[in-house]
């Protein structure tokens, strides 16, 4: 059993981004579709207007050509197609968005850092974390508001290596996660010379499942229309109640959560957790209660950052985290479906229950008990639920107050990117942001990185809280015992 997960090293990029001229506009390369497409109230929140920014890192043996990614970008665009689009409000329904299928195009812009490296990006276990300095890998559109930014923004930039970093933006509005990965890997496809949606991972897949093909993408978001006229049959705790986060500071009155969760400069913490590890959360819940990779992570990461904070032990805490509704509805969503199929189930505790000093295995299995009953009430009624919630609620924003929000990019096919000459070398997000995203590992199909930022004063022992699982000689003492060893492996994931 390995004793010490890695804290990963920061990587500051020195210097500017040598652009070649302009972006260039990317169209599809053949006619498409003409009209608007309407999005579903789970894919126009307000908290997801932004892009999802993936950075790929590429050694010099796997890097590809500009015009050939360009080329093929212009082939599976017609598959694609809203992607080429733009955003605008919609006419009939005040404060939402659609989106204009009018083959405007994607931007693709070309630059260069000779100063850096693939090798530069590859420090310890997980890769090196996150620096503001790479913002210079994305492209920055000069535009008025959101709504102006095209959907698919697009820079290529050269290393001295002769590697490449890939940094895609891709509007959240359009796609989650599984969408996002069905498309690259679509692209990728065409520039190895297929065609556009077949061979990508399977965006009906829950995120526990394997990579499968996936057949060319639905378009249509209707599947989660509103009832008319809505029913509201949950409380939904993952949403702000009158659009102000209030606690009860134990006299019955609400106050809100203290400066330490919330007004402070951050400080970017990366952690990797090899399959060793993982099994070693899991052990601490065995065999009594059976869980995932992700249950026993997320509740171990929420405890340690409710830990790390130490906020007033009567104040409310919520882990918030994406749950694949694919094949949660009734019936199903179509194979294919690229659009936001994701709600937040939400874990709630106070902060002196989640942080009791208790034994670890008793404070394991109550995280973990937590995050296993938030999945399980998600469920048909409980996603058209949310879905009218949010018909009734416009602009209706999570309860972020006292909430640390997981974003799992693990078990999509993200790392497996290949455009025929090799995998990425590296894969993870731009930049680290308040929420926390759980990453996949190269080279450890198991391994996770939690990489999130926390309150500078609090960094150290956030990691602290993380890691000192690993000297716990209680759990050592299991290790052995046959029946938590056939209890773990049926609970693989």
């Amino acid at each position: 059993m390995e004793k010490e997960a890695a804290a990963e090293a920061e990587l500051e990029i020195p210097g500017e981004c040598q652009y070649d001229g302009d972006p260039v506009v990317v169209r599809p390369s053949q006619p498409t579709p003409r009209h608007t497409l309407h999005l579903s109230n789970l894919d126009d929140q307000r908290f997801l207007r932004f892009s999802i920014k993936y950075l790929y890192v590429f050694a010099a043996h796997a890097a590809v050509s500009a015009d050939s990614l360009r080329a093929a970008l212009g082939r599976v665009l017609v598959d694609y197609y809203p992607l080429a689009g733009r955003l605008r409000p919609s006419d009939d329904e005040e404060g939402k968005l659609v989106v204009d299928c009018n083959a405007e195009g994607a931007l693709f812009a070309e630059g260069r850092l000779p100063g850096l490296t693939a090798a530069d990006f590859l420090r310890g276990r997980g890769g090196a974390r996150p620096h503001k300095s790479w913002r210079k890998l994305h492209y920055r559109v000069e535009a008025q508001s959101f709504v102006a930014v095209p959907p698919l923004v697009v820079q290529v930039t050269w290393l001295g290596c002769g590697g490449m970093v890939l940094c895609t933006a891709i509007n959240h509005c359009l796609c989650d996660g599984i969408g996002t990965a069905q498309f690259l890997h679509a692209w990728a496809r065409a520039v190895r010379g297929g065609g556009g949606g077949h061979g990508a991972p399977d965006a009906g897949a829950d995120t526990d499942d394997p990579v499968l093909p996936a057949p060319p993408p639905f378009h249509d978001r209707r599947a989660l229309r509103p009832r008319c006229p809505p029913r509201v049959a949950f409380t939904h705790p993952e949403y702000n109640s009158r659009g102000v986060s209030a606690v009860s500071n134990g006299n019955g009155n609400a106050n809100e959560a203290p400066p330490s969760l919330l007004g402070q400069p951050l400080a970017p913490v990366s952690l990797t957790f090899t399959a060793a590890h993982l099994l070693r959360l899991k052990r601490q819940c065995a065999p009594s209660l059976k869980c995932t990779s992700f249950e026993a992570l997320a509740a171990h990461v929420w405890r340690a950052w409710v830990r790390a904070l130490d906020p007033p032990g009567a104040l409310r805490v919520k882990l918030l985290f994406s749950v694949n509704v694919r094949r949660r509805l009734k019936p199903e969503l179509p194979r294919g479906y690229y659009g936001n199929g994701f709600v937040l189930g939400c874990a709630e505790s106070t902060a002196a229950q989640l942080t009791s000093p208790s034994s670890s295995s008793a404070a394991a299995r109550y995280g973990v008990r937590l995050v296993q009953d938030a999945k399980e009430c998600v469920d048909d009624d409980y996603v058209r639920s949310m879905v009218d919630l949010l018909e009734e609620r416009r602009g209706a924003l999570p309860d972020l107050a006292a909430s640390l929000v997981i974003s799992a990019w693990t078990r999509q096919g993200l790392e497996d990117l290949d455009f025929g000459a090799g995998k990425a070398a590296h894969m993870g997000p731009l930049t680290s942001e308040i929420y926390c995203v759980f990453l996949p590992v190269m080279g450890d199909p198991q391994g996770v990185t939690v990489l999130l930022s926390v309150p500078q004063s609090a960094a150290d022992k956030f990691q602290h809280c993380c890691l000192e699982f690993l000297k716990d000689t209680d759990v050592d003492a299991k290790l052995s015992s046959p029946c938590i060893l056939h209890a773990i492996s049926e609970n693989e994931s």
